[in-house]
């Protein structure tokens, strides 16, 4: 099978993939989002090569850029979708980058999560914030890895968004503000490839935000029924194959508060001793 790996950059998720595809005596190829183009004539030309003769196009993450760089990578990711299977299909991708389509889809599918408001005048949202108990977190509606998170608990925190909706032109700017949820100190990740599940637990080391990346410890962990129900109705509410489900638990029981369609295993690899990244590829290999 001739496999095209879409990277942002060729770090240590996109290296561990290709040695498993290779491994399993499969050709694949790292291609960069830049290296993308089309030939349109009688026919259209999809290029680099290594993408138009593709069996299978395995997407890992997108670089920044303009608003058109975006949307041209996008629509040539749907062009390529129509010949192979495209993982994580893109209209996935494009709910799972968006903090606030994710929710409303999760929302949509009964699937309990955090209070959530969007808002974009400066008298609404410090109405939301004082709302949300003037402890709110704001959130950039793009990131991951908890960058750009804040917790605000008071109004002089919360002045750089208000400032920022007094002077765009016309006046407005998103604020994406969610209900502060005490926790016990730790969170779940389950990885959901396909129909099956790999789950372990974060184990914060001080910082109120749980990421691995932010020095949590990772620790294999068996999710309840329940909760491993949660994860993959939540990967199928935003249309992914293989997505990270991070649940929060609560009194009031789990509640979801990410999908990602493009999952980091680093931390789970590291807490289950499995090579997850085999796991993937043979899943991937079986899809296409």
């Amino acid at each position: 099978m001739r496999v095209a790996v879409l990277a942002a950059a060729a770090g240590w998720h996109v290296r561990r993939l290709v040695a498993a595809f290779r491994e399993a005596d499969h050709e694949a190829t790292v291609v960069g989002w830049h290296e993308l183009a089309t030939d349109l004539g009688v026919t259209e030309r999809l290029l680099p090569k290594a993408v138009a003769t593709a069996d299978l196009v395995v997407v890992r993450g997108m670089p920044a850029g303009t608003l058109e760089d975006v949307i041209f990578r996008m629509d040539l990711l749907g062009r390529l979708a129509r010949a192979r299977p495209v993982i994580n299909a893109p209209r996935a991708l494009e709910v799972s980058i968006d903090k606030y389509l994710t929710l409303a889809r999760l929302h949509d599918a009964g699937i309990p999560v955090p209070r959530t408001i969007v808002a974009q005048d400066a008298a609404a949202i410090e109405a939301a914030w004082r709302t949300l108990g003037e402890a709110a977190v704001v959130k950039p509606l793009f990131g991951s890895q908890g960058r750009g998170i804040e917790r605000i608990a008071s109004l002089g925190g919360l002045a750089p968004w208000l400032e920022a909706a007094q002077r765009a032109e016309p006046p407005g700017a998103v604020c994406y503000l969610q209900e502060f949820v005490a926790h016990p100190g730790w969170d779940a990740r389950v990885l959901v490839v396909g129909n099956r599940l790999f789950t372990m637990r974060r184990v914060s080391t001080g910082d109120w935000r749980i990421n691995v990346s932010r020095g949590a410890r990772p620790e294999a962990w068996a999710a309840p029924a329940d909760w491993e129900d949660l994860a993959v109705r939540a990967a199928r509410a935003v249309g992914a194959e293989i997505a990270g489900v991070d649940i929060l638990p609560t009194a009031a029981g789990p509640l979801v508060v990410e999908v990602n369609a493009v999952p980091g295993w680093r931390g789970l690899e590291t807490a289950l001793g499995r090579d997850l990244a085999a796991e993937i590829v043979a899943f991937l290999a079986a899809r296409a």
